[in-house]
């Protein structure tokens, strides 16, 4: 039983470390999700920061969805994003596996015939460079100055989008079908 809730509980973690960022606040700074701070009135920094499994698209998607958000919540119809700016972090993780003193084979040791595949293997995999991989872990960052503005979006400048339209344009994108409706 013990060795069961174990198992179940690292399948948990490691499910875990596999999903991407919800979007959500942020848990404390420097935490995965979104975050702001007015600077004016009608002027906002806003912040959302993506773990590993998190695409560079679904950031700044969630950047976006937050000031259409912010902009509603403040009154205000339509925003500009004056300044933008996507980050990559990269970092690389070596893994060592753990060694494995075992045999490979068909059947079972002490019935013969056992058959060791192809031959007797120490360690995890089959050695060096088997035995440890490094991997790359990107996390991305996405920044905005927004100023939040009344009536009718301008038609003629590219960073003026329309709040109500882009949460229901991107909605289904970041919160997923289910909760967007």
């Amino acid at each position: 039983m013990f060795r069961t809730t174990m198992i179940g509980g690292a399948l948990l973690v490691l499910a875990a470390c596999a999903t991407a960022t919800p979007y959500a606040p942020a848990s404390s700074s420097g935490g995965y999700g979104f975050s702001e701070q007015r600077i004016e009135r009608d002027r906002f920094r806003i912040t959302f920061r993506g773990n590993s499994s998190t695409s560079r698209e679904i950031v700044e998607n969630s950047l976006l969805y937050r000031a259409a958000e912010l902009t509603v919540q403040q009154g205000f119809d339509h925003f500009i994003v004056e300044e933008r700016d996507t980050e990559a972090r990269t970092t690389f993780s070596t893994t060592t596996s753990p060694a494995f003193y075992g045999r490979y084979g068909f059947g079972h040791p002490f019935y013969r015939p056992y058959y060791a595949f192809p031959y007797y293997a120490y360690g995890w995999g089959w050695g060096v460079p088997y035995d440890s991989y490094t991997r790359e872990i990107t996390r991305y960052s996405a920044i905005a100055f927004v100023t939040m503005h009344e009536g009718a979006k301008p038609g003629d400048n590219p960073r003026a989008f329309d709040a109500r339209e882009v949460l229901a344009n991107l909605g289904p994108v970041v919160l997923g079908d289910e909760l967007a409706s």
